[in-house]
């Protein structure tokens, strides 16, 4: 995925910000834990993230795969994180705690997931990037990859942000 290029200064958030994101994400959104969701990498364009492959996440034992709606939550908690991050990028004038609650009513409003190859590994990578942020409604995209770079699903996704 690449960021688009634009004329504005380029925004970097405080360690406080970014503590405070990974909090939110990887500990208080508690299904987050269940997927074992820890965030690699944010960027007010791009928020990358990874899942450890674990028994509990199995969801054909023969071959060792991934469930498919591991894949699906994982992408639609970082189409999320994704929007959070943008949300957060608009308001830097903003002290943390009152960007952060900005995020109370984001909610996923229609996702679609396309399953393009079986997600057989030890290490996942998830990637986002919001395509728009209005002042109702986010749009963005997903990427769910294996250890080796491959593509294994891709996502879009529509959330309510007010």
């Amino acid at each position: 995925m690449h960021a688009k290029k634009t004329d504005a200064a380029p925004v970097t958030f405080e360690p406080e910000f970014i503590a405070a994101i990974k909090q939110l994400s990887e500990e208080l959104i508690c299904f987050n834990q269940v997927l074992g969701l820890k965030l690699d990498h944010i960027t007010p364009t791009e928020v990358t993230a990874h899942i450890d492959m674990r028994p509990q996440l199995v969801g054909h034992f023969a071959y060792n795969r991934i469930h498919g709606g591991a894949i699906s939550a994982g992408l639609d908690a970082m189409g999320g994180i994704a929007l959070m991050v943008a949300l957060a990028a608009k308001h830097m004038d903003e002290p943390v705690l009152q960007r952060m609650q900005r995020f109370a009513k984001i909610g996923t409003i229609d996702l679609r997931v396309d399953y393009l190859r079986p997600g057989i590994g030890e290490r996942f990578t998830l990637r986002a990037e919001v395509l728009r942020l209005g002042s109702r409604v986010g749009t963005t995209r997903m990427e769910f990859l294996g250890a080796d770079g491959a593509l294994l699903s891709a996502g879009m996704a529509a959330y309510i942000v007010s």
